[in-house]
């Protein structure tokens, strides 16, 4: 499956998983569907069949809450079937609302409390320094995530160890729990902290697929890590959840799921 198809099939999912389980957070699993798509549909080396590969990448998705999106990833690309996804957030499910990697075939490790799982992320990534392995480290964040002192301290340890083994993309989408990232802790320009620190970086449109895949296949001269900066918009792919902070919480019911459905098959590739 290419990559847009990949990304519809994760928003129609995370709407439907919403919609069965009374779950939130459907704006943040709609902001990085494109970034998930890209790097399950081009980017990471993987093996279904084979879930605890050795030199398989690592993929960590740090803003936890979002944890439908990549249950739908995992589950369009093969690494369990699609009808476990109609069990999301339900009593007994293995698929909890914030991401688990408990008995759940692709999910490197469970994430919720925010700063956490990129402080992981840089460890895998250390230890595979260390032990002289190929494999990749990504680390999905979200931007109000990087509030986290914690996040600040591990892109400090990333640059100070030199790991270009390690990526971190920001899903840059401007909103967080309760309103815009600038009124809550103004976090200005991205890019320019992280630079700051050390690191590469490059900003890019979250939603264009040529260009996240150009930025993820980038490689620099220097021994320092890359911070992608992608720019998003939250709710992406339904009009009425697009840049609207109410979708961090509410589910989408009666007319508001019927809406979302109807826009989404409207786009369907």
């Amino acid at each position: 499956m290419d990559s847009v198809s990949l990304a519809w099939h994760i928003r129609r999912d995370a709407v439907e998983m919403t919609h069965l389980s009374h779950a939130s957070h459907i704006g943040s699993a709609l902001s990085c569907a494109d970034i998930l798509a890209v790097l399950y549909a081009d980017i990471l080396h993987y093996d279904v069949n084979s879930p605890k590969w050795e030199d398989r990448d690592r993929l960590i998705l740090s803003k936890g809450h979002a944890g439908s999106a990549l249950y739908a990833a995992l589950a369009e690309v093969g690494f369990f079937s699609k009808e476990e996804l109609k069990t999301y957030y339900q009593n007994g499910s293995k698929l909890s609302g914030h991401i688990s990697h408990k008995g759940v075939p692709g999910v490197e490790f469970s994430t919720g409390s925010l700063g956490h799982g990129v402080c992981v992320a840089t460890g895998i990534a250390m230890a595979g320094k260390l032990d002289g392995k190929s494999y990749r480290t990504y680390a999905v964040v979200g931007d109000g995530e990087c509030d986290e002192g914690s996040l600040w301290e591990t892109v400090l340890f990333a640059n100070q160890f030199r790991l270009k083994n390690y990526t971190i993309i920001v899903d840059r989408n401007n909103l967080q729990s309760l309103g815009s990232c600038e009124d809550t802790m103004e976090l200005l320009d991205l890019g320019k902290k992280f630079k700051a620190f050390g690191w590469n970086v490059i900003d890019v449109d979250g939603h264009d697929h040529a260009k996240l895949k150009e930025a993820f296949r980038k490689r620099f001269r220097n021994e320092k890590p890359i911070c992608i900066v992608a720019h998003t918009t939250k709710g992406k792919g339904v009009s009425f959840m697009e840049n609207e902070v109410l979708w961090h919480y509410r589910d989408p019911q009666g007319e508001f799921y019927e809406r979302a459905v109807k826009e989404l098959e409207e786009q369907r590739p």
